[in-house]
């Protein structure tokens, strides 16, 4: 599922922003306050590519009473920095931050940085919601669950987790007016502009000791769907008002349940929406019947998280996947025309020059349409960062470094920093020549 850090790529020269993620709790959150009759708006810098001076003034602008600032681990410098600059603006606003990261490190957050009021854990619609309401009303914060705070002696209270919600259906569909909503897409295997980016489901029932939501936001291996009906009308009413002319399924693994995935194919098919459509998938859990269903209701490309080329490590980040599933999958893609955008890391549990050879010749082998190379990074709050860092081996608490992609953060048994960071610019040479 999407990252949102703080340096998305932007074409200086038309100002478009390229990968842009929908930032569905605000969006979720922001609708369900409406509900309530809590009036409220959407900044987001990043969409809009706003400078630093523009930013400011539009949130100080609303002269808010309460800021609500999703932070994740690489973006927590930049944070912090618009925090201060804030509260320089507005000293009495009631401060939240929630996110992954906040979820990851909690309470700490509190005591290292006075300037931050409240924190959310976990998915953060429902807490987010009832601190709100409680801030408004003066009703007090011991009974709220998800929230991390300080009492009245200036102590830090964690109060026990929120309960996840058990039915999505139950949510409202996120906000789309307060946003700029034709700057969000993660375009790719042809998908027009403008993109919708919507949600089926929740979580992911792997365990991958790498996978940042699932164990911070989500409590674990919890999967939880919405009907195919309503996220069809979700998709046929978007594409309706605002003229969308593909639509990408951002969740964390969309293709799990043969039957429900059918029923979406079958919707979209009974309402003629003929649109192009994508989506983050695994190779291993649909079936070539499935996979023809998508391609009749419009699906031109999907994605899948391989790892690695070597089977070993692809067991040590316990992704429980057979390689010689993902070899199948992507090429019934082929024989159907989808085409398949595959991601491969470099650094996960047991890698050295041969395993990131065999990677790459695997990649090679495969031959996907486009392909994306990393850095594994052990995020704050997975299995993956308790390892390292219980091994001594996390290099770092810069957290801006914990971007994947410009920087090494963990040291490995077998490779230098350097080699690990050599590893993705080889492969990206040796893949495409």
């Amino acid at each position: 599922s999407g990252s949102r850090w703080p340096f998305t790529a932007v074409d200086c020269r038309t100002n478009n922003i390229g990968y842009t993620p929908y930032p569905f709790f605000l969006g979720y959150l922001s609708s369900m306050l409406s509900q309530k009759g809590t009036i409220n708006t959407i900044v987001d810098g990043v969409a809009e590519n706003l400078s630093n001076a523009v930013f400011l003034e539009r949130v100080a602008g609303y002269e808010p009473d309460i800021i609500l600032m999703e932070v994740a681990t690489a973006s927590y410098l930049v944070d912090t920095y618009w925090l201060m600059k804030i509260k320089e603006r507005l000293p009495n606003v009631k401060t939240i931050w929630a996110g992954t990261h906040v979820s990851a490190i909690k309470g700490k957050l509190l005591d290292e940085n006075p300037m931050i009021d409240f924190l959310l854990t976990g998915e953060f619609e429902k807490s987010g919601l009832n601190l709100i309401e409680a801030i408004k009303n003066e009703s007090g914060y011991s009974d709220i669950k998800g929230i991390i705070y300080r009492d009245d002696k200036g102590v830090t209270i964690e109060n026990p987790p929120c309960k996840l919600i058990e039915d999505l259906d139950d949510l409202p569909e996120p906000e789309r007016l307060r946003v700029s909503i034709y700057r969000y897409n993660d375009l790719f295997a042809g998908m027009e502009y403008p993109s919708l980016q919507i949600h089926a489901s929740r979580g992911c029932p792997f365990p991958c000791i790498y996978c940042l939501w699932p164990q911070t936001l989500y409590g674990g291996q919890n999967y939880r769907v919405r009907s195919p009906e309503k996220v069809v009308d979700e998709i046929e009413k978007l594409v309706s008002e605002f003229g969308f002319k593909s639509v990408y399924f951002d969740d964390d693994t969309f293709n799990l349940g043969k039957k429900r995935i059918l029923k979406i194919c079958e919707e979209m098919g009974k309402r003629k929406l003929d649109i192009k459509w994508g989506a983050m998938a695994r190779a291993d859990t649909s079936d070539y019947e499935t996979f023809e269903a998508m391609k009749k209701a419009g699906l031109v490309g999907i994605k899948f998280g391989v790892e690695s080329g070597s089977q070993e490590l692809v067991n040590n980040a316990e992704k429980d996947l057979d390689l010689s599933k993902v070899e199948k999958a992507v090429q019934w893609c082929k024989e159907l025309s989808i085409k398949t955008h595959l991601t491969f890391t470099f650094g996960l549990p047991g890698e050295t020059k041969e395993t990131i050879d065999e990677t790459i010749a695997y990649a090679k082998k495969l031959k996907p349409d486009s392909i994306q190379f990393s850095i594994t990074t052990p995020f704050p709050g997975t299995k993956y960062y308790d390892m390292y860092k219980e091994k001594g081996n996390i290099l770092t608490n810069e957290w801006e470094k914990f971007d994947g992609g410009q920087y090494t953060v963990i040291k490995s048994d077998n490779l230098s920093t350097e080699e690990l960071e050599n590893a993705v610019n080889r492969a990206n040479i040796e893949v495409w020549s």
